[in-house]
């Protein structure tokens, strides 16, 4: 942060904006932020060396409005990008606003009043599924569901572990800075990497002691951006180096029960995030990223790692299958694609008898996640 920085007064939230090639969106994603019913904000667009028109796009905005702000620099991914954010951020709260998604008018004024009444290291609200073609739509997606809605708690500690296993959408929400540079959460820095959100959204809710939720919709999160990361197939390994990540960072900041628990809880999500990453890959690449997350869980079960009390039926048969014979994990990803996917999946994993396990289950189990394979609320 330059000296310049320092004499400016100090807003109530920094909003970054990480940029990378983004002129198709990007009016419209800096538009809601100038139209904010909550106008006590700093806008730091950071542009990650774009080749088009994204920065004139900012500087536009930033000749007619101070709040905005560019800061420019070399290529070097979304995590870099953050953390140039965060280093640049002077606001009582954090705000991430990405380059292709764009804000309801009263997103920051929801959400920095919820982190001020709960006086809460984070708040954090719901989001839109937005589409604008062919016709222009949004479907409302909960990560905060009807338990969480109201309530401000320390969520390793609480009963209801549930946040956990929700999309990050690290978007929706505001984080108090001083609690992000207390705690040293910042993002991982892989060059071209992804899923550094998920590690940011580990952190916040291990370490934050007092999280609050609110159920409104703050932000269109883009589905129809075919440029977005989670539709390419090049970055295998990515989501191993983020979750070794996240396992540093409980083991260099809990100890006891509490990193116990928060182990478990990483390991139950590792595997949500190593099938899910498995069935978005290239068939080319799939046997590599096998053979390396079996080895890994193999590893992890064996030193007492994983907490099996997280796992429902089926998921702890496709961690069996994983561990114990990879090519029947492969059998059942594949079953998933034929019709009545679902109960062929079970039925490579398990036979008839995990079938009727998983049914019973589903019809009379409860599982602390309580969250679908998209990651939103059940």
């Amino acid at each position: 942060m330059s000296e310049e920085e320092k004499m400016q007064p100090t807003p109530m939230v920094s909003v970054i904006v990480p940029i990378y090639n983004a002129s198709r969106f990007l009016q419209k994603c800096l538009s809601s932020l100038a139209g904010q019913t909550f106008d006590d904000f700093e806008a730091i667009c950071v542009d990650d060396g774009s080749t088009d028109a994204s920065a004139d796009i900012v500087r536009g905005f930033a000749d007619r409005d101070k709040r905005f702000t560019l800061v420019s620099k070399e290529n070097s991914g979304y995590g870099a990008s953050m953390n140039v954010g965060l280093d640049h951020a002077r606001g009582r709260y954090v705000g991430i606003l990405e380059s292709d998604d764009f804000f309801d008018p009263q997103a920051l004024e929801l959400l920095v009043f919820a982190a001020e009444a709960a006086d809460a290291d984070v708040a954090k609200g719901n989001f839109w599924l937005y589409w604008s073609s062919p016709n222009e739509r949004r479907i409302p997606f909960s990560v905060v569901d009807g338990p969480l809605v109201g309530r401000t708690f320390c969520p390793r500690g609480d009963a209801d572990l549930a946040i956990f296993f929700r999309k990050p959408s690290i978007w929706s929400g505001v984080y108090r800075r001083s609690f992000l540079e207390e705690n040293g959460i910042r993002f991982l820095e892989t060059p071209g990497a992804s899923y550094q959100d998920a590690g940011f959204n580990f952190k916040v809710w291990a370490a934050a002691e007092r999280a609050t939720f609110i159920a409104d919709c703050v932000l269109c999160y883009r589905q129809d951006n075919e440029a977005s990361s989670v539709k390419s197939s090049a970055k295998a390994f990515c989501v191993c180096d983020e979750y070794q990540s996240m396992a540093e960072y409980v083991g260099e900041h809990f100890s006891g029960p509490e990193a116990s628990r928060l182990t478990g809880i990483l390991e139950r999500m590792k595997l949500d995030s190593y099938l899910w990453n498995y069935d978005r890959l290239d068939p080319s690449l799939r046997p590599e990223f096998v053979e390396r997350i079996s080895h890994e869980m193999s590893d992890d079960v064996a030193a007492g790692r994983v907490d099996m009390t997280l796992f429902e039926p089926g998921a702890a048969a496709d961690l069996d299958a994983l561990v114990n014979d990879p090519a029947r994990f492969v059998r059942s990803r594949d079953a998933l694609r034929l019709p009545a996917g679902e109960v062929a999946r079970y039925l490579a994993l398990g036979g008839v008898p995990l079938l009727a396990k998983a049914l019973r289950f589903k019809a009379h189990g409860h599982s602390v996640r309580r969250t679908n394979q998209e990651g939103a609320a059940l």
